[in-house]
């Protein structure tokens, strides 16, 4: 590819592995899925350590911290006018599982999120691309469509891709980005109906969902 930086293949193939990898584990039946998603999980981890970054570089740093706390009170905020606008229409509801065990993995998870967003996709979708806000948008895009079928969150994680990339730019770091996304998944769970959503499920236990589970 011309006008690309050197390792450019090696960019390309670490996008479409590791990407090809993640759709893959989601569209798997659950006793598999559960076997590779954790090989998946330290795949992803390795590629990006291989490169060996910082930790101010992968967004793991004081770098940023302070500056990027706003962002926590602003999915609060985000969050508690969500769920008034909720109750008002009728569709808020409890959490689904919302146990503490449940509620901590669910944020430890949208960490994760964040780092392949943010120190998987992003930095190799730059230097293939070359344009900063084209490879936000398209890494926004990404993450949206590793959702689907279910539309709603397809929707919700396209607005949130591409916002939580660009603000990582900005700030270079992961903390505050993670708990939003956390804070912000779960007001999703409790405002969106679990008609459209089905407990946050993607892929095929979307389509597995009986609304019992």
């Amino acid at each position: 590819m011309s006008g690309t930086q050197p390792g450019s293949t090696r960019d390309v193939i670490e996008v479409i592995l590791g990407y090809g990898l993640i759709v893959g584990v989601i569209w798997m039946p659950d006793l598999p899925q559960r076997i590779a998603s954790p090989i998946v999980l330290i795949f992803t981890l390795a590629v990006v350590v291989a490169r060996w970054p910082t930790r101010n570089e992968l967004g793991l740093g004081r770098r940023g911290l302070v500056p990027s706390l706003w962002i926590l009170p602003a999915a609060i905020v985000i969050a508690g006018v969500s769920m008034l606008v909720a109750r008002r229409l009728g569709t808020l509801h409890p959490l689904f599982n919302g146990d503490l065990q449940h509620i901590t993995g669910y944020i430890l998870w949208t960490l994760y999120q964040q780092f392949l967003l943010n120190d998987y996709f992003l930095p190799r979708l730059i230097r293939l691309i070359g344009n900063e806000n084209i490879a936000v948008g398209l890494t926004g895009v990404l993450f949206a469509l590793a959702h689907l079928p279910n539309l709603a969150l397809t929707a919700a994680t396209l607005v949130w891709g591409v916002v939580s990339c660009a603000l990582f730019r900005r700030y270079r770091n992961l903390y505050a980005l993670g708990l939003a996304q956390g804070l912000l998944g779960l007001c999703f769970a409790v405002c969106v109906p679990d008609a459209l959503h089905h407990h946050l499920r993607v892929g095929l236990g979307y389509l597995r969902y009986h609304g019992t589970q």
